[in-house]
């Protein structure tokens, strides 16, 4: 628990500069560094690590998207590049797993790109939140991390306070030590969050909070960080590995840090881009 506390302690202090600075060219290098270590995880987790033909296009996209997306057209950037890069992507692979002789398996590359554009539009999906004015991204990009940070950090909490003994598990097949009360925790508290953001928005901004619509954003988030964490740990069960890294000790790597993260900031930029729900909101 020590190691925990003092880890998010210092992941705070090294984050909370790049959100200060996030206008700046400092947000997409943060990014950038990111999707990369969280793809280098990915391709050691299913055995990938040393195959650069698979893997490296994919880190040259990591490091190259975020700038794509910041400075270029923001959501139009995305689609017009991620589309691209998806079409390519499967001749490309196809064509390696054909002509490496057995070298790879069909199941490793279509789990590799699979996982490896999911990480990729969740990074990007971040900038495209914090670089889209229009859909008031200074501020509806925080909601990513608020969200799937608050959940976490509450469903521990609550799973650990009223799920004691684990009577009511979620999906204990997938993990083991999560509890329906700690999930339930995790979304309330999520909720909570969203009213404590909007109550905030309204003293520093001209923006009107939608309280109603903040809440039922914060059931949303909640819920999809909660799958978006789930999804990440079929895969560690299916490989066979506790963390997919080291680089936050007590926590695990990014991957076990932004697991919630990517899968919220997908869903964000989809309502954002689709229905405009959250700018109504604010």
């Amino acid at each position: 628990m020590k190691t925990r506390i003092i880890t998010a302690i210092v992941a705070i202090c090294i984050l909370l500069p790049v959100l200060i600075f996030s206008d700046t060219v400092i947000f997409p290098i943060a990014m950038a560094i990111l999707s990369l270590v969280a793809l280098y995880e990915m391709s050691s987790c299913i055995g990938l690590k040393k195959s650069f033909a698979l893997t490296f296009p994919t880190y040259l996209l990591a490091l190259g998207l975020p700038f794509l997306i910041r400075y270029g057209d923001g959501i139009g950037s995305l689609r017009q590049y991620t589309f691209a890069a998806i079409c390519v992507a499967i001749l490309y692979f196809f064509s390696v797993l054909t002509f490496s002789h057995g070298k790879y398996k069909l199941g490793d590359v279509a789990v590799w790109f699979m996982t490896a554009f999911y990480i990729l539009l969740g990074f990007s999906s971040i900038s495209v939140l914090r670089f889209w004015e229009a859909a008031g991204g200074k501020y509806v990009y925080l909601l990513v991390f608020i969200g799937a940070w608050v959940t976490d950090t509450f469903a521990y909490f609550c799973g650990m306070l009223l799920g004691r003994g684990g009577k009511h598990k979620l999906i204990p097949d997938v993990s083991p030590k999560k509890t329906w009360e700690g999930s339930i925790g995790g979304t309330v508290f999520c909720m909570i969050s969203m009213v404590l953001f909007g109550l905030i928005i309204n003293r520093i901004s001209d923006f009107e909070a939608n309280y109603l619509l903040l809440i039922i954003a914060g059931l949303l988030i909640s819920v999809v960080s909660q799958i978006g964490d789930l999804c990440m740990s079929v895969i560690k069960r299916t490989y066979g590995i506790k963390d997919y890294g080291k680089l936050f000790p007590g926590h695990g790597g990014v991957l076990d840090r932004f697991d919630s993260t990517l899968a919220v900031a997908v869903i964000l930029a989809a309502f954002c881009s689709f229905f405009d729900f959250f700018r109504t909101a604010l």
